[in-house]
Protein backbone atom coordinates (compact mmCIF):
# COMPACT_ATOMS: atom_id res chain seq x y z
CA UNK A 1 0.00 0.00 0.00
CA UNK A 2 1.64 3.28 -0.96
CA UNK A 3 1.83 5.69 1.92
CA UNK A 4 2.57 9.37 2.06
CA UNK A 5 5.95 9.77 3.83
CA UNK A 6 8.10 12.54 4.59
CA UNK A 7 11.80 12.85 4.64
CA UNK A 8 14.14 14.97 6.15
CA UNK A 9 17.60 14.78 5.35
CA UNK A 10 18.07 14.08 1.55
CA UNK A 11 21.88 14.22 1.71
CA UNK A 12 24.50 11.23 1.15
CA UNK A 13 22.49 8.89 2.82
CA UNK A 14 18.95 10.00 3.32
CA UNK A 15 18.62 10.67 -0.62
CA UNK A 16 19.63 7.22 -1.85
CA UNK A 17 17.03 5.43 1.12
CA UNK A 18 14.76 9.02 -0.16
CA UNK A 19 14.94 7.42 -3.91
CA UNK A 20 14.14 3.98 -2.97
CA UNK A 21 10.70 4.98 -1.11
CA UNK A 22 10.11 6.69 -4.24
CA UNK A 23 11.08 3.87 -6.37
CA UNK A 24 8.42 1.53 -4.33
CA UNK A 25 5.43 3.53 -5.24
CA UNK A 26 5.21 5.64 -1.82
CA UNK A 27 4.28 9.84 -1.97
CA UNK A 28 7.60 11.37 -1.00
CA UNK A 29 7.57 14.78 1.00
CA UNK A 30 11.31 16.35 1.26
CA UNK A 31 13.13 18.89 3.25
CA UNK A 32 16.73 19.68 3.43
CA UNK A 33 18.87 22.75 4.71
CA UNK A 34 20.64 22.39 0.83
CA UNK A 35 18.15 22.51 -2.17
CA UNK A 36 20.56 20.65 -4.25
CA UNK A 37 20.42 17.75 -2.09
CA UNK A 38 16.55 17.58 -2.80
CA UNK A 39 16.59 18.87 -6.46
CA UNK A 40 17.63 15.07 -7.49
CA UNK A 41 14.68 13.87 -5.66
CA UNK A 42 12.21 16.58 -6.98
CA UNK A 43 13.03 16.13 -10.81
CA UNK A 44 11.78 12.84 -10.05
CA UNK A 45 8.41 13.50 -8.31
CA UNK A 46 9.03 14.40 -4.65
CA UNK A 47 7.49 17.85 -2.84
CA UNK A 48 9.46 19.83 -1.45
CA UNK A 49 8.62 20.83 1.90
CA UNK A 50 10.56 24.66 3.67
CA UNK A 51 10.96 22.58 7.15
CA UNK A 52 10.28 19.95 9.42
CA UNK A 53 7.28 20.84 10.38
CA UNK A 54 5.76 21.66 7.20
CA UNK A 55 6.68 18.12 6.27
CA UNK A 56 4.62 16.53 9.33
CA UNK A 57 2.15 18.41 7.96
CA UNK A 58 1.16 17.06 5.07
CA UNK A 59 2.77 13.42 5.82
CA UNK A 60 1.61 10.60 7.95
CA UNK A 61 5.28 9.05 8.28
CA UNK A 62 8.54 11.12 8.77
CA UNK A 63 12.17 9.32 8.57
CA UNK A 64 14.96 11.48 9.76
CA UNK A 65 18.85 11.26 8.44
CA UNK A 66 20.71 13.57 10.22
CA UNK A 67 24.78 14.23 10.99
CA UNK A 68 24.27 15.31 14.45
CA UNK A 69 22.29 14.68 17.50
CA UNK A 70 21.49 18.60 17.77
CA UNK A 71 20.34 18.17 14.18
CA UNK A 72 18.25 15.17 15.18
CA UNK A 73 17.08 17.13 18.18
CA UNK A 74 16.28 20.49 16.24
CA UNK A 75 14.33 18.86 13.75
CA UNK A 76 12.25 16.94 15.61
CA UNK A 77 11.29 19.95 18.96
CA UNK A 78 11.89 23.08 17.61
CA UNK A 79 9.19 25.17 16.42
CA UNK A 80 9.30 24.34 12.91
CA UNK A 81 9.96 20.19 13.84
CA UNK A 82 8.26 17.63 13.58
CA UNK A 83 6.36 18.20 16.91
CA UNK A 84 4.27 21.15 15.68
CA UNK A 85 3.27 19.52 12.44
CA UNK A 86 -0.82 18.61 11.97
CA UNK A 87 -0.66 15.32 10.84
CA UNK A 88 2.66 12.84 11.09
CA UNK A 89 2.61 10.75 14.15
CA UNK A 90 5.77 8.49 13.82
CA UNK A 91 8.90 9.38 13.49
CA UNK A 92 11.57 7.33 11.97
CA UNK A 93 14.92 7.91 13.09
CA UNK A 94 17.56 6.66 10.71
CA UNK A 95 20.98 8.79 11.80
CA UNK A 96 23.48 7.77 14.41
CA UNK A 97 22.55 10.38 17.87
CA UNK A 98 23.39 7.90 20.60
CA UNK A 99 20.64 6.50 22.96
CA UNK A 100 20.53 9.32 25.36
CA UNK A 101 19.25 12.08 22.63
CA UNK A 102 16.86 9.51 21.15
CA UNK A 103 15.49 8.42 24.82
CA UNK A 104 14.47 12.36 25.22
CA UNK A 105 13.38 13.42 21.93
CA UNK A 106 11.04 10.23 21.97
CA UNK A 107 9.73 11.25 25.66
CA UNK A 108 8.84 14.42 24.62
CA UNK A 109 7.40 13.21 21.28
CA UNK A 110 5.03 10.51 22.72
CA UNK A 111 3.83 13.44 25.37
CA UNK A 112 2.34 14.93 22.12
CA UNK A 113 1.09 12.19 20.64
CA UNK A 114 3.96 10.90 18.26
CA UNK A 115 5.40 7.63 18.46
CA UNK A 116 9.27 7.28 17.73
CA UNK A 117 10.88 4.76 16.09
CA UNK A 118 15.03 4.48 16.53
CA UNK A 119 16.43 3.14 13.27
CA UNK A 120 20.04 3.49 12.68
CA UNK A 121 21.48 1.90 9.46
CA UNK A 122 24.85 0.49 8.51
CA UNK A 123 26.16 -0.35 5.02
CA UNK A 124 27.33 2.66 3.46
CA UNK A 125 25.93 4.56 1.19
CA UNK A 126 26.04 1.69 -1.53
CA UNK A 127 23.92 -0.37 0.91
CA UNK A 128 21.33 2.28 1.06
CA UNK A 129 21.29 2.51 -2.89
CA UNK A 130 21.13 -1.76 -3.51
CA UNK A 131 18.92 -1.57 -0.41
CA UNK A 132 21.19 -4.36 1.49
CA UNK A 133 21.70 -2.03 4.73
CA UNK A 134 21.20 -3.33 7.93
CA UNK A 135 18.22 -1.33 9.86
CA UNK A 136 18.41 -1.81 13.49
CA UNK A 137 15.08 -0.97 14.66
CA UNK A 138 13.45 -0.28 18.46
CA UNK A 139 10.30 1.07 19.71
CA UNK A 140 6.83 0.34 20.47
CA UNK A 141 5.87 -3.21 19.08
CA UNK A 142 2.48 -1.13 17.00
CA UNK A 143 4.66 1.89 15.89
CA UNK A 144 7.32 -1.16 14.55
CA UNK A 145 4.92 -3.23 12.79
CA UNK A 146 3.90 -0.07 10.45
CA UNK A 147 6.66 1.04 9.76
CA UNK A 148 8.72 -2.00 9.18
CA UNK A 149 7.30 -2.54 5.59
CA UNK A 150 8.99 0.81 4.74
CA UNK A 151 11.98 -0.28 6.66
CA UNK A 152 12.62 -3.43 4.32
CA UNK A 153 12.81 -1.11 1.32
CA UNK A 154 16.34 -0.16 2.73
CA UNK A 155 17.85 -3.69 3.65
CA UNK A 156 17.35 -6.62 6.29
CA UNK A 157 15.64 -5.33 9.98
CA UNK A 158 16.88 -6.15 13.01
CA UNK A 159 14.00 -5.54 15.97
CA UNK A 160 16.83 -4.96 18.51
CA UNK A 161 13.73 -3.68 21.47
CA UNK A 162 10.70 -2.41 22.72
CA UNK A 163 11.87 0.92 23.12
CA UNK A 164 13.60 3.39 21.25
CA UNK A 165 17.32 3.66 22.21
CA UNK A 166 18.27 0.53 21.78
CA UNK A 167 19.04 0.56 18.20
CA UNK A 168 21.63 3.29 19.44
CA UNK A 169 23.01 0.97 21.22
CA UNK A 170 23.37 -1.65 18.38
CA UNK A 171 24.59 0.82 16.00
CA UNK A 172 27.16 2.26 18.12
CA UNK A 173 28.64 -1.15 19.22
CA UNK A 174 29.00 -1.60 15.62
CA UNK A 175 30.88 1.63 14.47
CA UNK A 176 33.25 1.41 17.28
CA UNK A 177 33.88 -2.05 15.91
CA UNK A 178 33.88 -0.58 12.10
CA UNK A 179 36.10 2.33 13.57
CA UNK A 180 38.50 -0.20 15.26
CA UNK A 181 39.11 -2.32 12.23
CA UNK A 182 40.15 0.77 10.11
CA UNK A 183 42.55 2.02 12.72
CA UNK A 184 44.02 -1.45 13.45
CA UNK A 185 44.12 -2.37 9.55
CA UNK A 186 46.19 0.74 8.54
CA UNK A 187 49.10 0.07 11.28
CA UNK A 188 49.54 -3.15 9.75
CA UNK A 189 49.39 -2.25 6.47
CA UNK A 190 51.60 0.52 7.20
CA UNK A 191 54.43 -1.95 8.88
CA UNK A 192 54.03 -4.34 5.81
CA UNK A 193 54.93 -1.73 3.11
CA UNK A 194 57.56 -0.14 5.22
CA UNK A 195 59.09 -4.19 5.18
CA UNK A 196 58.49 -4.21 1.62
CA UNK A 197 55.60 -6.43 1.21
CA UNK A 198 52.71 -5.51 -1.55
CA UNK A 199 50.46 -3.89 -0.26
CA UNK A 200 47.31 -5.49 -2.67
CA UNK A 201 49.11 -9.15 -1.93
CA UNK A 202 49.01 -8.13 1.55
CA UNK A 203 45.07 -7.58 1.49
CA UNK A 204 44.51 -10.68 -0.66
CA UNK A 205 46.34 -12.26 2.24
CA UNK A 206 44.54 -10.95 5.03
CA UNK A 207 40.85 -11.58 2.98
CA UNK A 208 41.81 -15.51 3.00
CA UNK A 209 42.71 -15.67 6.59
CA UNK A 210 41.54 -14.78 10.21
CA UNK A 211 42.78 -11.09 9.88
CA UNK A 212 39.79 -10.34 7.51
CA UNK A 213 37.53 -7.43 8.71
CA UNK A 214 35.38 -4.86 7.15
CA UNK A 215 38.34 -2.40 6.21
CA UNK A 216 40.07 -5.17 4.56
CA UNK A 217 37.26 -6.18 2.78
CA UNK A 218 36.04 -3.36 1.08
CA UNK A 219 37.62 0.10 2.32
CA UNK A 220 41.86 -0.79 1.17
CA UNK A 221 40.74 -2.61 -2.23
CA UNK A 222 38.00 0.23 -3.22
CA UNK A 223 39.15 3.75 -1.34
CA UNK A 224 42.61 3.22 -0.42
CA UNK A 225 45.49 1.24 -2.36
CA UNK A 226 43.69 2.70 -5.59
CA UNK A 227 43.99 6.18 -3.77
CA UNK A 228 40.58 7.05 -4.26
CA UNK A 229 39.71 8.31 -0.50
CA UNK A 230 36.25 8.46 -1.87
CA UNK A 231 34.35 5.98 0.89
CA UNK A 232 31.42 8.42 1.59
CA UNK A 233 31.46 8.53 5.18
CA UNK A 234 33.39 11.69 6.59
CA UNK A 235 36.33 11.57 9.52
CA UNK A 236 34.44 13.84 11.76
CA UNK A 237 31.27 11.69 11.83
CA UNK A 238 32.99 8.67 12.51
CA UNK A 239 34.92 10.41 15.12
CA UNK A 240 31.49 11.62 16.36
CA UNK A 241 30.22 7.90 16.56
CA UNK A 242 33.39 6.69 18.51
CA UNK A 243 32.99 9.68 21.26
CA UNK A 244 29.04 8.54 21.40
CA UNK A 245 30.22 5.14 22.09
CA UNK A 246 32.78 5.81 24.52
CA UNK A 247 29.81 8.19 26.53
CA UNK A 248 27.45 5.24 26.70
CA UNK A 249 30.41 2.89 28.05
CA UNK A 250 31.03 5.35 30.73
CA UNK A 251 27.47 6.16 31.46
CA UNK A 252 27.40 2.14 31.75
CA UNK A 253 30.41 2.32 33.23
CA UNK A 254 32.07 0.05 31.38
CA UNK A 255 35.78 0.20 31.36
CA UNK A 256 37.38 0.35 27.30
CA UNK A 257 41.02 0.81 26.97
CA UNK A 258 40.99 -0.43 22.90
CA UNK A 259 38.00 2.32 22.51
CA UNK A 260 39.43 4.98 23.86
CA UNK A 261 42.64 4.05 21.91
CA UNK A 262 40.65 4.22 19.05
CA UNK A 263 39.04 7.46 19.80
CA UNK A 264 42.63 8.87 19.91
CA UNK A 265 43.24 7.64 16.61
CA UNK A 266 40.56 8.99 14.99
CA UNK A 267 40.58 12.34 16.83
CA UNK A 268 44.30 12.82 15.29
CA UNK A 269 43.09 12.37 12.07
CA UNK A 270 40.25 14.52 12.44
CA UNK A 271 43.19 17.54 13.81
CA UNK A 272 45.37 16.49 10.64
CA UNK A 273 43.08 15.94 7.84
CA UNK A 274 39.69 17.75 8.91
CA UNK A 275 35.92 16.46 9.54
CA UNK A 276 34.94 16.64 5.93
CA UNK A 277 37.60 14.14 5.10
CA UNK A 278 36.91 10.72 3.81
CA UNK A 279 37.42 8.42 6.55
CA UNK A 280 39.49 6.13 4.66
CA UNK A 281 42.32 8.62 4.61
CA UNK A 282 43.09 7.99 7.77
CA UNK A 283 45.82 6.52 6.38
CA UNK A 284 47.73 9.22 5.31
CA UNK A 285 48.40 10.47 8.77
CA UNK A 286 50.60 7.57 9.38
CA UNK A 287 51.67 7.55 6.11
CA UNK A 288 53.09 11.15 6.63
CA UNK A 289 54.54 10.12 9.56
CA UNK A 290 56.32 6.70 8.39
CA UNK A 291 57.33 7.91 5.14
CA UNK A 292 55.15 5.53 2.90
CA UNK A 293 52.24 5.03 0.94
CA UNK A 294 49.93 2.03 0.94
CA UNK A 295 49.73 1.31 -2.77
CA UNK A 296 51.08 -1.25 -4.83
CA UNK A 297 53.89 -0.95 -6.95
CA UNK A 298 53.17 0.18 -10.64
Amino acid sequence: MAENIGFVGVGKMGGPMAGRLLDAGHSLTVYDIREEAMAPLIARGAVRAESSKAVADVTDIVFFSLPEPEDVRGEALKTLGIIAGQRAKILVDLSTTGPRTTEHVAGVLLRNGIAMVDAPVSGGIAGASKGTLAVMASGSAEALTRVEPLLQIFGRVFRIGDRPGMGQVMKLANNLMSATAMAITTEAMIMGVKAGLDPKLMIDVINSGTGRNTASETKFPQAIIPRRFTYGFTTGLMLKDVRLCLEEAEALQIPMVVGDAVRKVWRRAQEELGSDSDYTEIVRCLEKEIGVEIKSPN
